[in-house]
């Protein structure tokens, strides 16, 4: 019988209850959107820590500045697109600018937005939050990769912006696994098993992840090595282990849930021309449109975010 994943908003907040227990200046704070975010169990195993805001996500950025300037630790959590473009300005300046500690939790990034449609499908958030000073950028792919970004987003001062797909998501480490602010993880080497490696994908998110993998598996058929890195921080991007891969394939390519531009394709096409890396590089991501309604799988096709988009780009570089 088929193993059954947990969500990965389900695996947010019981991490958060845990976490909770054993500090008490861990807070919630919701936009009227505690049930879709999950974090129903943490209300009530911590009454009186969980605050709604109502349907109001600038005011959900200052209260948890407000929070956090009384030394509480809050984690403030709406869909992606309020997140980042609603309440940006208040996130900005209230949490980040003022040095506070407000750890800002965007949920269906991208595609996963699905039948919520263009307006609540963000395809730029990861660009805007890259460009304030000192931000932490984190999006796990799998259920142990979160859990340990959540405890360590409890346990770093300083500001995070952590995007997560509410949905399953397959496990892809082991429990147990260490993860760092700024440290990919090799998830396959594309010179094992005799193949020549043919190509670098560093993949971010849950999705594309996956997606990535597929794809390994497809040139893999062919004879040919994919080498998967799984980014998990945006920011700070692990630049020497994708440049490290990089120089030694000469051929890069990114996969995101989010624009082609902005996001981790925009990073890592930074590293490679401020390394002054000569090499084939391709992006897969959104390609300058708004989102659309539809199931994730259709919406996957319509804006070629598929293994098989990996493998046509792959071939590409040539």
């Amino acid at each position: 019988m088929a193993e059954t994943l947990p969500e990965m908003r389900s695996v947010y907040a019981q991490t958060l209850v845990e976490i909770g227990a054993q500090d008490p200046r861990i807070v919630v704070v919701e936009a009227d959107l505690m049930k879709a975010t999950g974090t129903g169990p943490f209300a009530k195993a911590h009454p009186g820590r969980a605050i709604n805001v109502g349907v109001a996500e600038a005011t959900l950025a200052s209260v948890a500045a407000g929070l956090s300037v009384e030394g509480k630790i809050p984690f403030a959590a709406t869909f992606g697109c309020f997140a980042s473009r609603r309440a940006f300005d208040q996130f900005f300046l209230s949490a980040n600018y003022a040095g506070l500690n407000v750890k800002l939790v965007g949920t269906d990034p991208g595609v996963a937005a699905a039948f919520n449609g263009g307006t609540h499908m963000p395809f730029e958030d990861l660009a805007l939050m890259r460009v304030i000073p000192g931000l932490r950028i984190v999006e796990p792919s799998d259920p142990v990769s979160l859990a340990a970004y959540v405890h360590l987003a409890a346990e770093t001062y300083g500001c995070v912006y952590l995007r997560l797909q509410r949905k399953a998501a397959p496990k892809l480490y082991a429990e147990g696994e260490r993860f760092e602010w700024g440290r990919a993880k090799l998830l396959r080497d594309g010179r094992l098993d005799g193949k020549k490696e043919h190509a670098v994908v560093v993949a971010l998110g849950a999705i594309m992840v996956g997606e990535a993998l597929k794809a390994a598996d497809l040139l893999a058929a062919e004879g040919l090595g994919l080498t998967v890195i799984d980014a998990l921080c945006l920011k700070p991007l692990d630049s020497s282990l994708i440049l490290e891969a990089a120089r030694r394939s000469g051929r890069l390519l990114t996969a995101e849930n989010h624009q082609a531009s902005g996001g981790l394709g925009s990073a890592v096409a930074e590293a490679v021309a401020e390394s002054g890396l000569a090499l084939r590089f391709a992006r897969i991501g959104i390609k300058d449109e708004f989102g659309e309604v539809g199931t994730q799988d259709w919406l996957q096709d319509r804006f070629g975010l598929r293994a098989a988009n990996i493998v046509a780009a792959v071939k590409s570089l040539n």
